[in-house]
C-alpha cells in the first residue's frame, strides 16, 4: 500500500503534465490512459463521475471556442474590406459586371457672417474661393485611390463640383458628382471631391477666421452596381 501511495505521487504529476500538453482531439485517449494508470495504482478504475466531468469540461471548452470562432466570422461577414481573420484586404472586383455608376455627395462649410461677406465680395486675400475650391474638388476625386488605401484606381468618366453661397446660415454648400463605367462604385470619389473642396474653402478663408466649420458631408444617392440604386431621401422615408 505504501508503494502504491509513492507511485501515485510520482506518476500522477507526470500524467497531469501529459494531459495538459495534448490537443483536444487526443482528449479521449489521454483520459483512457489516465484511467488505466489510476486503476494500476488503486486497484480499481476511477469513479465514472470523474471521467464524465473531464469529458464534459472538454466538450464545453471546445464548444465555447467554436462559438467564438463562428461569432468572429459572422461579425466580418458584411464587411468586404475585412478578411475572415479581421485583417484588411482589397476587394477583388474582377468577377463583377461592368455597369454605369454615378454617385452624388454633399457637404457644407459654415463661414460666419464676416467671412461670408468677404467671400461674396471676392475680397479674400488668396483669391476667388469658390473657383479654387471647385478645381480642388475635381482634382481630389481623381486622387481618391491615392488617399484612401483600399479604394480601387478607377477610370472616371465625369466629375462635377458645384459650390453655392447660402446667406441664411452664412455657409458654402457643396455638391460633388462622380461617374464611371466600371466594376466598382464611385461613392468615395464623390465624397472625396466634396471633402477636398471643403478643406480648400477652409484654407482660403482661415486667415480671416478660425471658427469656420466643415459639416454634413454625406452621400446623397448612387446608381449602378450589384446593390442597385440608393437615395438618402428614399431610405429615410422607408425607415419612417
Amino acid at each position: 500500500m505504501f508503494l502504491h501511495r509513492v507511485g501515485l505521487r510520482t506518476s500522477l504529476p507526470l500524467s497531469r503534465r501529459l494531459f495538459s500538453s495534448i490537443g483536444s482531439h487526443d482528449m479521449s485517449k489521454a483520459i483512457s490512459e489516465l484511467n488505466q494508470e489510476m486503476e494500476s495504482v488503486f486497484g480499481e478504475p476511477p469513479p465514472s463521475s470523474l471521467s464524465g466531468s473531464i469529458d464534459n469540461q472538454s466538450m464545453t471548452q471546445d464548444l465555447k471556442l467554436s462559438t467564438v470562432e463562428m461569432d468572429d466570422k459572422k461579425s466580418f461577414a458584411g464587411l468586404t474590406h475585412i478578411g475572415s481573420k479581421g485583417e484588411a484586404q482589397m476587394v477583388d472586383v474582377s468577377l463583377k459586371n461592368i455597369s454605369r455608376r454615378v454617385a452624388i455627395a454633399r457637404g457644407k462649410v459654415i463661414l460666419g457672417r464676416k467671412v461670408f461677406d468677404l467671400v461674396s465680395a471676392n475680397q479674400m486675400g488668396k483669391g476667388d474661393v469658390l473657383s479654387v475650391a471647385k478645381l480642388a474638388g475635381i482634382c481630389g476625386a481623381k486622387q481618391t485611390s491615392n488617399l484612401i488605401p483600399l479604394c480601387h484606381n478607377i477610370n472616371l468618366t465625369h466629375v462635377r463640383v458645384d459650390l453655392a453661397l447660402n446667406p441664411q446660415d452664412f455657409s458654402v454648400e457643396i455638391e460633388g458628382e462622380a461617374a464611371s463605367d466600371g466594376k466598382t462604385g464611385v461613392e468615395m470619389e464623390a465624397l472625396t471631391a466634396v471633402t477636398v473642396a471643403s478643406l480648400t474653402v477652409y484654407d482660403m478663408c482661415k486667415a480671416a477666421s478660425k471658427n469656420i466649420q466643415i459639416t454634413d458631408i454625406r452621400l446623397e444617392r448612387k446608381t449602378g452596381g450589384k446593390s442597385g440604386d440608393w437615395s438618402r431621401t428614399n431610405d429615410h422615408n422607408l425607415k419612417t
